[in-house]
């Protein structure tokens, strides 16, 4: 099996056309990546389809880029960096790991695993080499069509002209993820735990998977509760932005972008 190592800078950087900042044509990278006995990069096409089945099923516990939240970072996880088209992550996602709070993933598809793993390893790469390109224009839909969508999708929670006032300033290539993974941050998500004589106790959700929830309550204490004996009311302010994910089209995307960098 090649193993799944990423470019460094300094050789990223070498592949760069003189003089334009370009990327040098794909055959030269792909010959270097053979000199030096690296994977190929990952499909792009897949890991787009992975970072929606992602986003849904992993990024609550891992960080809407991998990088970690209440579970690890996965950019530096072993199995991600030892997997190739999802050999070794398919099978961990099927078997979970209970002892930790990881569910089990047994609905989860090959196929699915396989996208969710070029996704990783996109993103492992991006990382490792952030600082060998400069991303290109991404702004590339059409603003009056992202208009009419933020119209009818988003003006009942933003304004243009108070939350979102000159948010056109931002970089559009992160103005772009802000959107489709915004950063939980201080956002708090309240949970109401029904017990299964009547008592409610309500808190702060600290983790939940398919066993378990955890909260923060009132007085500060920590507690868990076995799903299978309570009911769950959860509120989640960024849990219209988590549906829409799955909801978009590329279209969508690229219009919504045009229109948010016009909101100087």
């Amino acid at each position: 099996m090649t193993a799944r190592v990423f470019l460094p800078v300094l050789f990223a950087t070498t592949l760069l056309a003189q003089g334009g900042g370009e990327p040098a044509p794909r055959r030269g990278v792909d010959r270097g990546r053979d000199f030096l006995g690296l994977a190929p990069p990952a499909d792009s096409e897949a890991a787009a389809r992975g970072q929606k089945v992602y986003a849904q099923a992993c990024s609550f516990c891992h960080g809407p880029n991998a990088t970690g939240a209440e579970g690890p970072d996965l950019l530096r996880s072993s199995i991600v960096l030892h997997d190739d088209k999802g050999e070794t992550i398919g099978p961990f996602l099927q078997k979970g790991r209970p002892d930790k709070g990881m569910p089990a993933f047994v609905n989860m598809t090959e196929p699915q695993a396989h996208d969710i793993a070029e996704f990783l390893h996109m993103r492992v790469e991006a990382a490792a080499n952030r600082f060998g390109y400069k991303l290109q224009n991404v702004v590339t839909g059409d603003p009056k069509s992202g208009e009419a969508y933020f119209n009818s999708q988003c003006k009942s929670c933003h304004s243009s002209t108070l939350d979102l006032a000159h948010i056109g300033k931002t970089d559009p290539a992160d103005l772009q993820a802000r959107f489709l993974y915004p950063d939980r941050g201080n956002t708090k998500v309240s949970v109401t735990v029904r017990l299964a004589g009547g008592e409610t106790v309500n808190g702060t959700l600290k983790r939940i998977d398919d066993f378990d929830v955890s909260l923060v309550d009132a007085t500060g204490e920590y507690r868990s509760f076995s799903r299978n004996s309570v009911k769950l009311t959860i509120k989640d302010p960024l849990q219209g932005h988590r549906d829409l994910l799955a909801k978009y089209t590329d279209a969508d995307m690229h219009n919504i972008l045009a229109y948010l960098v016009t909101l100087k």
